[in-house]
């Protein structure tokens, strides 16, 4: 039987390629964390979060877009890191009915001793593959996709090419021979909006 798309098909094999990388970084990433006492997936997608956004806080609405948990979901899983007194909850002086969740000071020290581990974990696995220039080039790639996919209504079906968006093309990058071992997470330190980090989300879900 004949499936050709007229050159759709690689654009299928591309998407398909994509699912299957995710799919097995959630897995090595999942057993990771299991093996980690102090944190599970969840805890780690939240914190991880919070912990690399400017100010170290958001709005609850804001990290439910930028983790992937339900709203409910979410609720919870801040529910139970507050108890644990790992984020602390404040108000919101502009909207009485939203909230900000803040990295605690315990929180703050738990991540400086995780983020490391993972961090090793990364370099583990990307650096014998992927050069610093092809791993630069595959983040610029992932994250203008993801803002492009991000802005599309729910349920929307696009046909044709988009234009790039102001700001998101990426630089033609050398290939050098060497390796690299950078990691995204190398240290806890504030390094960007959360908007702009990628690379955090590598757990499963909580529908």
């Amino acid at each position: 039987m004949d499936l050709s798309l007229d050159g759709g098909d690689e654009q299928l094999t591309m998407v398909g390629l994509l699912f299957e990388c995710a799919s097995g970084l959630r897995r090595v990433f999942d057993e990771q964390l299991d093996r980690d006492p102090a944190l599970s997936g969840q805890a780690f997608d939240v914190l991880i979060r919070l912990a690399r956004t400017p100010g170290e806080r958001l709005r609850m609405a804001e990290l439910a877009v930028w983790t992937s948990l339900s709203p409910s979901g979410l609720t919870r899983a801040v529910d139970r890191l507050v108890d644990a007194g790992l984020v602390e909850r404040e108000a919101c002086p502009e909207d009485r009915r939203g909230a900000f969740a803040v990295l605690s000071e315990s929180g703050r020290s738990l991540m400086a001793a995780a983020v490391p581990r993972h961090a090793d974990h990364v370099r583990s696995l990307v650096g014998p593959v992927l050069t610093s220039a092809e791993q630069a080039e595959l983040q610029c790639l992932l994250r203008k996709l993801r803002d492009h996919l991000r802005g599309l209504p729910t349920g929307s079906a696009p046909t044709g090419s988009a234009a790039d968006p102001a700001g998101s093309s990426c630089p033609e990058q050398s290939r050098p021979s060497g390796r690299s071992g950078g990691g995204p997470w190398t240290t806890v330190a504030p390094r960007a909006p959360a908007a702009d980090l990628g690379s955090a989300r590598i757990t499963g879900t909580e529908q």
